[in-house]
């Protein structure tokens, strides 16, 4: 079989330790279904296929989708080759478990799709760059776009660091395991997420800039109308976006026209 493409950003990790503790991370039981993402030469699904009733296998690579099936014959194995941003959640059943070593270049829009679909899953559970991992569970102080929005749908927790000395090809940077819990409702109601949204990048607009310059630029306002704002949802102007809290930034979008 040909080695790992790096144009798919495959690097296979075959240590059976740390492949039995994403599992374990995942908290499976006998009665769940997982998607696994991008399962490559199938040595995590060998170790879900241990816990789960069945796993639902997404694969790019026609190579490796046409072989995977064999490696596990009568396992309840589905085996579908397609791109996961394009694959169709719905035919998941609900409360699904989402298990991965996803490549760094789209971990983001797969976490987004996962967390806005309407069929989202429980829990999901992915090995990715480990400053990508600290970033989507950041605490106010050090909050990023990419936290928020992860977080208004789910509990973000870090666990182990896998270092870049376990994958073949080694990735130049270390990958950690990030243990997502979708919430039972999200802390922004479907309607306001828009206005939210908006609010939130404008705040972000200028990741430098104290909050009366950022929002006044990204919101289009004058800056002493900027001032007014803050100080109406208890919000210094003279923080910075990272700073906020997901209640900060929903209090500040209720006033905002």
């Amino acid at each position: 079989m040909a080695g790992p493409k790096k144009s798919l950003g495959q690097h296979w990790l075959k240590d059976r330790v740390v492949l039995s503790d994403i599992a374990e991370a995942a908290k499976i039981t006998p009665f769940d279904t997982v998607l696994e993402i991008g399962p490559g030469l199938g040595t995590l699904t060998s170790e879900l296929l241990r816990r789960a009733e069945k796993v639902i296998a997404v694969e790019l690579d026609g190579e490796l989708a046409a072989k995977l099936p064999g490696q596990f014959p009568g396992k309840t194995l589905q085996v579908v080759h397609e791109d996961i941003l394009t694959y169709d959640l719905s035919h998941l059943p609900k409360d699904y478990i989402v298990v991965a070593n996803v490549p760094y270049y789209i971990t983001s829009k797969i976490i987004q799709k996962l967390l806005t679909d309407a069929n989202k899953p429980k829990r999901i559970v992915l090995l990715i760059q480990k400053e990508v991992a600290e970033r989507l569970a950041a605490e106010p102080g050090n909050m990023s776009i990419l936290a928020v929005s992860a977080q208004i749908y789910a509990e973000v927790h870090l666990d182990q660091i896998v270092p870049a000395r376990f994958f073949t090809p080694p990735p130049k940077v270390d990958s950690q395991v990030v243990v997502v819990q979708t919430r039972p409702a999200p802390l922004v109601a479907p309607e306001d997420e828009k206005k939210f949204f908006r609010v939130v990048k404008a705040g972000f607009s200028s990741k430098r800039k104290k909050l009366r310059s950022s929002m006044s630029a990204g919101l289009g306002l004058t800056k002493p109308d900027t001032e007014v704002l803050l100080k109406r949802a208890n919000i210094s102007p003279d923080v910075r976006a990272e700073a906020l809290s997901i209640e900060q930034w929903s209090a500040l979008t209720k006033i905002v026209d």
